[in-house]
């Protein structure tokens, strides 16, 4: 059986109050300390739903609660089923 080729995503969070409080603190301090909350919570939830190994977390996004990911598209499905997750969807090049 072949491999799936693995393809970037954008994963984008439900709402989220903790995410809403630390982004509403514009200090500099506030902006690191929702960096390190984001990241620890979109590892998690990979850890959590994905494979060791399976996948490449390429950034957390700190202005929509999101995150890119290098996955196969049946990663891509089992992403879209947690109920954590609002959206997934492929990353398209524009021309």
């Amino acid at each position: 059986m072949a491999k799936q080729q693995e393809e970037v995503y954008f994963v984008f969070m439900n709402f989220d109050p903790v995410y809403e409080r630390l982004r509403a603190d514009r200090s500099k301090e506030g902006s690191a300390t929702l960096d390190a909350y984001l990241s620890h919570k979109h590892d998690k939830l990979l850890a959590k739903l994905l494979q060791p190994d399976s996948y490449r977390k390429r950034s957390s996004l700190a202005i929509v609660d999101g995150f890119a990911v290098e996955i196969t598209e049946d990663q891509a499905s089992v992403l879209r089923s947690a109920k954590e997750v609002r959206v997934v969807e492929k990353n398209q090049e524009l021309a």
